[in-house]
């Protein structure tokens, strides 16, 4: 897997993308910086989510979405061990379960 792009060399390629002139292609402009297109692209639909102009997941929202469901997958697991454990110390008090005491 190819190693991530620096968070200021996006953010500046993001910002000449927006500005550029009439004429300029996005696919110029991502051979100049040595970038495919589609990543381009892609970083141009994040920095609009971002910045609000169209709806999705910002990159904050979804770093706390990856923290709470692994939060969440943590707390159901210990959930089920709480579970089991009720479920066997019900068993082992049942009267007449090789228990001596009635």
């Amino acid at each position: 897997m190819p190693k991530p792009y620096p968070r200021e060399f996006r953010d500046d390629v993001v910002r000449v993308a927006q500005s550029r002139e009439a004429g300029v292609t996005v696919e110029q402009l991502a051979k100049d910086f040595g970038v495919h297109p589609m990543t381009l692209f892609k970083w141009l639909r994040q920095a609009d989510v971002d910045a609000g102009v169209k709806p999705g997941v910002s990159g904050g929202e979804s770093a706390e979405l990856r923290e709470a469901r692994k939060r969440i997958r943590l707390l159901e697991q210990e959930n089920e061990v709480l579970r089991r454990a009720a479920a066997y110390l019900s068993q082992a008090h049942l009267p007449g379960k090789g228990s001596t005491r009635s």
